[in-house]
């Protein structure tokens, strides 16, 4: 099961109260501002730190007659404060307060991300020690092709999701700022030094330049890490999916009592959970590309970008959140099959080897496409009759004259495929 309090965590964040609240420490910031630059007597400071507040509801009352979620906001808290309200929002427009905001509600969401992918590096790390050295069949096509091992195989995704999680801190970084720099983003009705000494108080840096709004490249650029994230969970799902098939059967989602498969088929145990993180997948990919048509407005701004970001913001956070979380329960609870593995390897006679001996004739002088047709005749004869490649190598007169038996035997040793295991574990765990 997921935990509960990771998924209320991040859905706070979404919640109408923690947004109006960003939008409060947005603009208390900027009062501090002007009050530090000397245009906020003390007193209204004091009266607007002491007062600032809004009640949700009302709120949403007041915007069934204003139509404007910010005008709204304003409203109830300048019923809060009283004289003093007259210097919030001084000099601003929504997107100061939206833009900025949106920027400290990304950020948080994305910490809990974070923490999400350390946990899930955390257990594969994990598996990776548990699983090494245990030879499995590498698969191309879905058709056998050479050994590896089950360690060496989830080290993939160990090194995926590493570097998933080092855009993510860049995506952090990317989407860290703030912007107070009024209507069309020339601080017509502001100072430069409002913006700056605000975004330090907010923790975020100052846009560089920005128009009404903070440009959508950098909210693209975020909804696209996380549509690789979602990417790299698919891709592990996937493979999880394929291993639980029956004909397979090398791992096996947990199956906990109770437990029941199939309304109709009482001997069913599926992969769930893999296959509906397989799809949710989709919804944060399509997401992505929701953010990145956002990327084109109008001159210095449209609202075209508004409406699909109240959507894709908590939907694709909430979402990746989950999905690592449950991710990381699957592979907590996996029943791995060693016995299925090693039936698995040897399935197909022995065929994994036939490189080997190919490598071996050329070495000895053959051209390469004549060894090639040498092997390819016995590997077929291995597949056809079920036969292993090894007793047909070695009865092989014609392969005979060129590899002596302890040669054909040496090429026929499983642990040939592993003789590096320890230097890729190096280079991916150091």
């Amino acid at each position: 099961m997921i935990d509960r309090y990771t998924r209320e965590e991040m859905g706070r964040i979404w919640s109408l109260e923690n947004k109006f609240k960003k939008w409060l420490d947005v603009e208390i910031a900027i009062c501090e501002a002007w009050h530090q630059l000397g245009y906020i007597p003390s007193k209204d400071m004091e009266e607007i730190r002491a007062k600032a507040g809004f009640d949700v509801n009302r709120i949403l009352e007041i915007e069934e007659t204003t139509k404007h979620d910010v005008i709204a906001f304003l409203t109830s808290v300048e019923e809060r404060v009283g004289p003093a309200s007259r210097y919030i929002h001084l000099g601003c427009t929504s997107s100061d307060i939206v833009d900025t905001a949106n920027s400290l509600l990304l950020k948080e969401a994305g910490q809990i991300i974070l923490k999400d992918l350390d946990l899930i590096l955390d257990q594969l790390k994990e598996m990776c020690k548990n699983y090494k050295g245990l030879v499995v069949i590498g698969r191309t096509h879905g058709v056998h092709a050479e050994p590896t091992s089950f360690g060496l195989k989830l080290a993939t995704f160990y090194a995926e999701f590493k570097r998933q999680k080092n855009r993510w801190q860049q995506a952090i970084e990317e989407i860290n700022v703030g912007k107070i720099s009024g209507a069309v983003g020339t601080y017509a009705h502001l100072l430069p030094d409002v913006e700056r000494i605000a975004c330090n108080i907010l923790g975020l840096k100052g846009d560089s330049i920005s128009t009404q709004i903070i440009q959508r490249d950098r909210y693209a650029f975020y909804f696209s890490v996380l549509a690789q994230i979602g990417g790299t969970i698919e891709r592990l799902a996937l493979e999880l999916r394929h291993l639980q098939r029956t004909e397979v059967l090398e791992v096996e989602e947990g199956f906990s009592k109770g437990q029941k498969g199939s309304s109709a088929m009482p001997h069913k145990k599926n992969p769930i959970s893999a296959e509906n993180l397989c799809g949710l997948a989709r919804l944060v990919r399509t997401n992505s590309m929701a953010a990145l048509e956002n990327m084109a407005l109008w001159h210095e701004r449209d609202i075209s970008h508004s409406s699909v970001e109240r959507v894709i913001m908590p939907d694709s956070t909430i979402l990746i959140d989950y999905m690592l979380n449950r991710l990381t329960s699957v592979l907590k609870h996996l029943k791995v099959n060693k016995e299925n593995m090693d039936r698995n390897l040897y399935s197909s006679f022995g065929l994994f080897f036939s490189q080997r001996v190919l490598i071996a004739l050329i070495e000895k002088g053959l051209k390469r496409q004549q060894a090639y047709e040498m092997v390819q005749r016995q590997a077929m004869r291995a597949w056809n009759e079920k036969l292993l490649l090894y007793d047909l190598i070695k009865e092989d007169k014609e392969i005979g004259r060129y590899l002596s038996e302890s040669e054909i035997d040496s090429l026929f040793d499983i642990t040939y495929y592993l003789r590096y295991e320890d230097e890729i574990y190096n280079r991916v765990f150091n």
